[in-house]
C-alpha cells in the first residue's frame, strides 16, 4: 500500500503529464523528437516541456524525470498515447451530446512511427 505522500507524488505525475499531453494535442504539436536520450539537447516537446514547468514548480521537479521512480515516470510515449485517447473519447463524448443523433466526422492526422 502506497503512503499518502507517494499518493500525492503520483497524481502531482499525473496530472503533468496530461497537462502536457492536452497543450501540445490543442496547440498541434509533435510529441516526440528523435533523439530522446538523456544526453540530447532537444530531447522531445513532451520531455522539454516537463522541464519547463519543473523550472517553475519545484514540486514538479522533485517528482519528475529523474528523479521518478523508473516504474511511474508516466512519460512514456505508450502512457502519452493512452492520455490522448482518454481525451479523445472526452471530446467525442462531449460533441455526441451536442449534436444527439446527428452524425458528424473528424478527420485525424497520424504518424506510425512506434
Amino acid at each position: 500500500m502506497q503512503s499518502p505522500y507517494q499518493i500525492i507524488k503520483n497524481q502531482l505525475r499525473l496530472k503533468t503529464s496530461i497537462d502536457i499531453v492536452n497543450f501540445l494535442s490543442l496547440q498541434a504539436c509533435a510529441f516526440r523528437g528523435h533523439d530522446e536520450t538523456t544526453e540530447s539537447r532537444n530531447q522531445s516537446n513532451f520531455l522539454e516541456m516537463i522541464k519547463l514547468i519543473a523550472s517553475y514548480n519545484d514540486e514538479v521537479i522533485k517528482v519528475m524525470l529523474e528523479n521518478a521512480p523508473y516504474n511511474s515516470k508516466y512519460t512514456s510515449y505508450k502512457i502519452q498515447k493512452e492520455l490522448l485517447n482518454i481525451l479523445s473519447s472526452v471530446v467525442k463524448n462531449h460533441i455526441r451530446e451536442e449534436v444527439g443523433d446527428s452524425k458528424f466526422c473528424m478527420i485525424v492526422d497520424e504518424t506510425r512511427d512506434r
